[in-house]
């Protein structure tokens, strides 16, 4: 199974789902997670910008294509949002999943379900921890329930 992991990159989820997905064949893809390069992206690769504006632009569109190939080759997208961070590119993750009819796990904190509400209509799931996405990928895989 192809997942997709979207969303919010300054706290350690990714690193929890790919320890506790360890021995299910699942393949966990996602954005770069280096907010440096992911930022800086676009100017390395297509040149200098003076305007900050043409620089996150430039960035934003290079970060696209990967983010498009991998929502679109996933069988499963999760999308968390963050405590600190509102992530917009994260909302709009979610809302290109489901356009395409990807199943989407969102992972987020139960103060954000007002703000959130939209997007966790198009979930089939909502988690507050990594470790109930692990549960999930394993309850489908396996049918196994926890503990």
């Amino acid at each position: 199974m192809k997942v997709y992991l979207s969303g919010e990159i300054h706290t350690d989820w990714r690193e929890r789902i790919v320890a506790g997905a360890e021995g299910l064949d699942v393949a966990l893809t996602g954005p770069v997670t280096d907010h440096g390069a992911s930022d800086d992206c676009g100017v390395a690769i297509l040149g200098a910008e003076s305007d900050k504006y043409w620089h996150d632009h430039k960035g934003a569109m290079v970060n696209a294509i990967r983010t498009r190939n991998g929502i679109e080759g996933a069988d499963l997208v999760v999308v968390r949002f963050g405590e600190k961070y509102r992530q917009w590119n994260a909302a709009f993750d979610a809302g290109y999943a489901a356009a395409l009819g990807k199943p989407i796990i969102v992972l987020s904190m139960p103060e954000h379900q007002h703000a959130l509400k939209e997007v966790h209509a198009a979930a089939l799931a909502v988690a507050e921890e990594p470790e109930q996405v692990v549960q999930i990928l394993r309850y489908v895989q396996t049918g196994a329930l926890p503990g």
